[in-house]
C-alpha cells in the first residue's frame, strides 16, 4: 500500500508540474528568476570589499530560490484545502502520505527549474563562478538539505494558514528575512544584532551554501569569520529539517482530521464573496 501511495503521489507530482510550465501558468514560472537574473545583471560591475557584486549575489539567489519551497508548499497547501483536493486525498486510503509525496515532487522539480534559469544563463552573462568537482558536491548536499527542510516546514505553516489569503502574508516576513540573508549584499556589512537574527533560519545558511559551492576561494573574505562554515550549514539546515519533518506529519494530521465537505464549501463561499 505504501509503494502504491508513493507511485501514485510520483504521477500527481508530475502531472502537477506539467500543469504549471505549460500555457499561461508558464509565464508566471518564469517571471520571478529572470527578473532576478535582470536584476543581478545591472548589479553586475559594483563592487564590494573589492569584489564583484554580480558573482556574490548569484548564488545567493540560488539559495533563495531554494528557500522558495516553503513559500509554494504553503501556497499549494492552502489552495488544496481551498478548493477540496486535500479532502479527496483524506478519503483514499494513504492519500495523505500520496498527496505529500505529489507535493514534495511538484515543488523540488519547480525549484530545480527555477536554479536552471538563474545558473545556466548567469554563469555566461553574469561570470565569476568556479565550479569544481567539490564544489557540486556541496552544492548537492546543500541543495538536498534545503529542499527536505523548506518544504517540511512550509507542510508545517501551510497546515497552520486557514486561506490562500493568510497563504499570501506568508512572503512578506519571508522577504524581511531575504533583507537581513546576506542574499542581495554581504551579511557582515549589517549590524551585528541583524546578522545574529539571519543566522537563525535556513535562507542565509543556503545562500552561504551556494556561495561557498559556486565562488573561488578568494570570495571567502566577505563572510562571517571569512570562513564557509560547512560544519554549521549542515547542522543548521539539518536542524531544521529534523525539526519540520518531526512537525509535519503530527500538525497535518491534525489537519486533515478536521477537513469536511461542509468546511470545503464555506471556504469556497467566502472565496466567492470576496472575488465578488
Amino acid at each position: 500500500m505504501t509503494t502504491t501511495a508513493l507511485r501514485s503521489g510520483f504521477r500527481a507530482g508530475l502531472i502537477e508540474l506539467r500543469q504549471n510550465f505549460t500555457g499561461a501558468a508558464l509565464i508566471g514560472q518564469l517571471f520571478w528568476p529572470v527578473a532576478t537574473l535582470v536584476a543581478i545583471w545591472f548589479l553586475r560591475d559594483m563592487t564590494v570589499a573589492g569584489a564583484r557584486l554580480g558573482p556574490l549575489v548569484l548564488p545567493s539567489a540560488v539559495g533563495m530560490f531554494i528557500a522558495f519551497g516553503m513559500l509554494l508548499t504553503v501556497q499549494q497547501l492552502a489552495a488544496d484545502r481551498e478548493d477540496g483536493t486535500l479532502l479527496r486525498a483524506k478519503a483514499t486510503p494513504r492519500g495523505i502520505r500520496g498527496y505529500l509525496v505529489g507535493k514534495f515532487v511538484n515543488v523540488s522539480a519547480t525549484v530545480l527549474a527555477y536554479l536552471l534559469i538563474l545558473l545556466v544563463p548567469g554563469a555566461l552573462l553574469i561570470g565569476g563562478l568556479s565550479i569544481t568537482a567539490t564544489g557540486w558536491l556541496t552544492l548537492a548536499w546543500i541543495l538536498a538539505l534545503g529542499l527536505i527542510a523548506t518544504q517540511a516546514l512550509g507542510a508545517v505553516f501551510g497546515a497552520l494558514v486557514r486561506s490562500s489569503r493568510g497563504a499570501g502574508m506568508t512572503s512578506v516576513p519571508v522577504i524581511g528575512l531575504i533583507a537581513i540573508s546576506g542574499i542581495f549584499y554581504p551579511i557582515t556589512a549589517l549590524p551585528g544584532w541583524l546578522q545574529a537574527i539571519g543566522q537563525i533560519f535556513p535562507v542565509y545558511w543556503l545562500g552561504l551554501g551556494m556561495r561557498s559551492a559556486l565562488l573561488p576561494a578568494d570570495a571567502v573574505t566577505v563572510e562571517i569569520g571569512e570562513s564557509w562554515r560547512h560544519l554549521d550549514t549542515a547542522a543548521v539546515l539539518g536542524t531544521w529539517a529534523v525539526a519540520g519533518l518531526i512537525l509535519a506529519p503530527i500538525v497535518l494530521r491534525r489537519m486533515a482530521r478536521k477537513e469536511s465537505g461542509s468546511r470545503v464549501a464555506q471556504r469556497r463561499e467566502q472565496l466567492q464573496q470576496r472575488v465578488g
